[in-house]
């Protein structure tokens, strides 16, 4: 598992990252999908929002795996993301880097910009794992302050 990615590469991986999330056109979404993430690709939301984890805890269950796994799910997951924060016209997502990190991962910080005025309305870091095609095999997200 996971190809290295030289410095340009890093860089147009960071952009395509953000462009998948910013896309407005459905079949483009779909493309960039199948091009950027492997076919059992799992995206795994690390830190439910604070809602989630109260409910789930007043019921005394373990909190569950907030896991989607593969294209078909992480169109549906890209594309709720795009309804909910960027079809509305108010935010944009940016993704200023892409950095290795140790075991052959890579570390990506992203941030969601108010359009008016660039202030930052929240963020994250995904802790991302390749297959050997450069392809995403594990994304493991981190959200901060998302609005």
């Amino acid at each position: 598992m996971s190809k290295q990615l030289n410095d340009t590469e890093l860089a147009r991986f960071a952009e395509q990252f953000a462009a998948l999330w910013n896309e407005s056109d459905a079949a483009a979404r779909r493309k960039q999908i199948r091009e950027l993430w492997a076919p059992t690709a799992t995206q795994t939301l690390v830190d439910p929002p604070v809602e989630m984890r109260e409910q789930v805890e007043k019921l005394q269950f373990a909190l569950p795996a907030l896991e989607v796994r593969g294209h078909d799910a992480l169109d549906r997951r890209v594309t709720r993301a795009f309804e909910m924060f960027i079809e509305p016209g108010e935010y944009a997502f940016a993704v200023p880097a892409a950095t290795r990190l140790p075991a052959g991962l890579i570390g990506v910080t992203w941030t969601m910009v108010t359009k008016a005025d660039g202030s930052i309305a929240g963020g994250g870091f995904d802790v991302i794992g390749l297959d050997d095609e450069g392809r995403i095999l594990t994304d493991h997200q981190f959200i901060e302050g998302v609005r």
